[in-house]
């Protein structure tokens, strides 16, 4: 399996597997074992990768099986979920210091094909998101909502996420998680 940076010529394998697992297009039952939250449209795809190089694909037969994306809070804060978590950002503190837009970047949203979940694919996917962003930044910070809990699990126990806080937003809760980027999980 062949990881790398994604470029625009990948939108199209992206959004396949993004369909496969967004709330809005999932099936019934495979809501249980994960969701992403925010849809996309292919312009948006198109400028975190051309704006940030913020997508990180992990591709098989020319199948993207696992993505994380990456970003500046400035680009994400185009959606009111994010706009709201920037004004919370000098609330709170980690690893000694307070958050700033300048000393942290929001991760996520993150998929795996549930054909390769368990195989190691999301903590090798990270660490290889983590080498890029880390030159920028010194804080993940991320999102789970509560209902999610295997998302949260694999957060947490895998990849050894903190939580910060719990929030509300638009009548769903979440768990803000963070992590230093100095670190990696597989070393």
């Amino acid at each position: 399996m062949e990881l790398k940076i994604a470029q625009t010529k990948d939108i199209e394998n992206i959004l396949k597997l993004h369909a496969k697992y967004q709330l809005a297009t999932i099936k019934e039952e495979d809501k249980k074992d994960g969701f992403v939250t925010t849809a996309f449209e292919k312009e948006q795809l198109a400028d975190i990768i051309e704006q940030e190089q913020g997508i990180f694909i992990a591709v098989e037969n020319d199948e993207v099986q696992g993505y994380v994306m990456s970003a500046s809070w400035q680009y994400w804060s185009k959606w009111p979920m994010f706009a709201f978590m920037v004004k919370d950002l000098p609330n709170l503190n980690y690893l000694g210091k307070t958050l700033t837009i300048d000393n942290s970047y929001q991760y996520g949203p993150v998929c795996i094909d549930k054909s390769v979940r368990g195989s190691g694919l999301l903590e090798k996917l990270f660490d290889f998101a983590l080498d890029s962003m880390s030159k920028r930044y010194e804080i993940l910070v991320t999102f789970v909502n509560v209902i999610n809990e295997r998302s949260y699990q694999a957060h947490k126990r895998k990849l050894g996420l903190d939580v910060i806080q719990e929030f509300e937003f638009n009548n769903n809760r979440y768990y803000e998680m963070v992590y230093d980027t100095s670190k990696r999980v597989l070393s």
